[in-house]
C-alpha cells in the first residue's frame, strides 16, 4: 500500500526526533514518501499530486490548517477527474465505479497543531503517538468511514467555519502567533475581549441569511458553521455552538442578533456546558442545510477550519455528503 505523508515542519506539538518515530511507524504498515511543505498552500498541491499518482492514503502531520489545505488538494483531484471539471455536490452526477470517496485516497490525520479540532472529533487521541497507534491499526484491518464536507463558495472546510466575530478573534490570534505569541486558551480569551471592545459587530449587525425558498434572516451579528461538532476545544473541554452537527448530515448554523454582555455570556456558557443547548431571544439556530448564503452590508472577517481568509460581503455554503474517506 503506497502513501504520502504531508508534513509541517511548523507543527507546534512535534518535533524532529517524533516525526522519526512517525516516520518508522508509517512505514512499517506502508509504503511511504515523506513531504514537507514549504508554503502557505503547498499542502494542497502535495495532496493533489498524490491523488494524482493514485497512492492509497494521505497522512498528515500538522495542525486544522494542514488538514483542510489536503482536503482542499484532494477534492481539486476529484473535481479535475470529472468529465466536466465540476465539484463534487455541485450538480454533478458521478461516474460508476464506486463511490466518488472511493476513487481518491484516503485520509489520516495525525495531530501536531495546538487544537486538532477535526483529529479529535473523528475520535482519534489528542496526543499523536496514540493517535498513531490507531491509525495503524486502522490501516492494518482496513477500518475507515466516510464523512461529508462544508464547502463555502469554492473552497472546502471540514469542520467549522465563520463569519464576523469569531473569524476576527481568529484574525487578531494569528497577528500575535505571527509576533512570536504562543497559541493558548488565553491567547484567544484577551483576543476575544479586544474584538467585542473594537470591533463593530456588537454595535451595527449587518448578516443576513438567505435560504431557497425561505424568508431571510436578518441583521445579525455574527455566524458559526459547522460541519461537525464540537465547534472547538478549550483544553479537553469541548465547546459546542451547533452540538447536532455531524459529519453524516448537513451543515449546522448559529448565529447571535446582538452581542450585548449578558447575553453573549449566556449562549457562551451555553456552549460550554455539559449538555450544551444553545438557545434564547438573540440565538438562531438551524440544522442540516444543504444550502444557504451569507451576505453581509459590509465586509466581515471569514475563517475555516481555523483559518482566517480575509473579508468577504457574500459567501455561498453548501453540504458536500460522502466527501471523503477517512483512516480513525
Amino acid at each position: 500500500m503506497r502513501a504520502v505523508l504531508v508534513v509541517n515542519p511548523k507543527a507546534t506539538t512535534t518535533t524532529e526526533r517524533s516525526r522519526d518515530v512517525l516516520v518508522r511507524a508509517l512505514r512499517s504498515e506502508v509504503d511511504l514518501s515523506v513531504r514537507y511543505t514549504r508554503r502557505r498552500g503547498h499542502a494542497a498541491e502535495i495532496a493533489r499530486e498524490a491523488a494524482d499518482e493514485k497512492v492509497a492514503v494521505v497522512v498528515t502531520l500538522g495542525g486544522d490548517g494542514t488538514v483542510n489545505e489536503v482536503v482542499n488538494g484532494l477534492m481539486a483531484a476529484k473535481a479535475a477527474a470529472a468529465p466536466d471539471g465540476t465539484p463534487p455536490g455541485a450538480g454533478r452526477a458521478d461516474t460508476p465505479g464506486g463511490s466518488p470517496a472511493d476513487r481518491l485516497p484516503a485520509l489520516a490525520t495525525v495531530p501536531g497543531g495546538s487544537t486538532n479540532v477535526f483529529a479529535r472529533a473523528l475520535g482519534l487521541p489528542r496526543d499523536w503517538p496514540e493517535s498513531t497507534s490507531m491509525i495503524l491499526e486502522g490501516l492494518r484491518i482496513g477500518r475507515s468511514r466516510t464523512i461529508g464536507l462544508g464547502r463555502a463558495d469554492d473552497r472546502y472546510f471540514t469542520f467549522c467555519a465563520g463569519f464576523g466575530f469569531d473569524a476576527a478573534v481568529i484574525h487578531r490570534v494569528e497577528q500575535a502567533r505571527r509576533k512570536g505569541r504562543v497559541s493558548t486558551p488565553g491567547l484567544y480569551l484577551r483576543s476575544m475581549i479586544q474584538q467585542y471592545v473594537m470591533g463593530a459587530e456588537r454595535r451595527a449587525p449587518a448578516i443576513s441569511v438567505e435560504r431557497p425558498g425561505e424568508e431571510a434572516e436578518t441583521d445579525l451579528a455574527t455566524v458559526i458553521v459547522q460541519n461537525t461538532a464540537p465547534w472547538t476545544y478549550v483544553g479537553d473541554r469541548e465547546v459546542n455552538a451547533n452540538p447536532e452537527a455531524s459529519f453524516d448530515r448537513g451543515l449546522d448554523l448559529l448565529a447571535l442578533r446582538r452581542l450585548r454582555v449578558a447575553g453573549t455570556t449566556r449562549t457562551v456558557t451555553q456552549f460550554l456546558a455539559q449538555n450544551p443547548d444553545p438557545h434564547g431571544r438573540q440565538v438562531l439556530r438551524l440544522h442540516n442545510q444543504e444550502e444557504f448564503t451569507l451576505l453581509s452590508a459590509r465586509p466581515q472577517a471569514f475563517q475555516l477550519d481555523g483559518d482566517y481568509l480575509g473579508e468577504r460581503e457574500k459567501v455561498r455554503f453548501t453540504s458536500v455528503p460522502s466527501a471523503l474517506r477517512v483512516i480513525c
